[in-house]
């Protein structure tokens, strides 16, 4: 074991290498007080920041015109197989639309299911000028549907105040725009309620 003169000197000639900088008055000042900070500077790492990919705004797009269909593909022949697309769909998703199928079971797939390619028929409208309208679905909006008709015309329906039917293998489904008025992406999450008030 080490005498005190040899600590002192071991302490002394250690702080020296340790702090090159300070004079040895100020290390014998702090030696004194019985405390002694080295000089240590730990590397703190920088976190980079993720960058958050951003899409483009609702302004972006309507002036870029996303989701505009251009006048040439305005034809209904060319959305048929897109339809024949959705009724596979339908199918898969009802377990194939089996005659002995509760319909409430099948009305509330349909509730949650894509509409994109199904043909539906404005069945009832508080304005006359909707009634009967019958086309592919080709955009679903919070508000409106956008429908391609056999005459080849593509007509913007709203939901709202309007009664939809839908027909596939023999099972017919009634939309009731008033109370349809999501998204296709947010239809998907909500939970429709069996039994209601039903109005236009």
């Amino acid at each position: 074991p080490q005498g005190s003169e040899e600590a002192k000197a071991f302490v002394n000639a250690f702080l020296k290498r340790s702090m090159p900088k300070m004079k040895d008055e100020a290390i014998q000042d702090i030696l004194t007080r019985k405390a002694v900070v080295l000089e240590h500077y730990s590397n703190k790492k920088t976190k980079q920041k993720r960058k958050k990919t951003k899409g483009f705004t609702a302004k972006q797009r309507r002036e870029m015109r996303l989701f505009e269909i251009e006048p040439e593909q305005q034809r209904y022949t060319i959305f048929l197989p897109l339809h024949e697309l959705w009724k596979q769909y339908i199918r898969d998703l009802c377990h194939g639309l089996k005659p002995d199928a509760q319909p409430h079971m099948i009305q509330g797939k349909l509730l949650k299911a894509d509409l994109h390619g199904a043909i539906v028929t404005v069945t009832k409208s508080k304005c006359p000028s909707y009634v009967g309208i019958t086309g592919i679905i080709l955009q679903e909006f919070k508000h409106v549907f956008k429908i391609i008709t056999k005459e080849d015309k593509l007509k913007v329906v709203p939901k709202l105040n309007n009664v939809f039917s839908l027909e596939i293998d023999g099972f017919i489904s009634y939309i009731y725009g008033s109370k349809f008025q999501l998204r296709a992406s947010e239809r998907s999450a909500k939970k429709f309620k069996l039994k209601g008030t039903i109005d236009l």
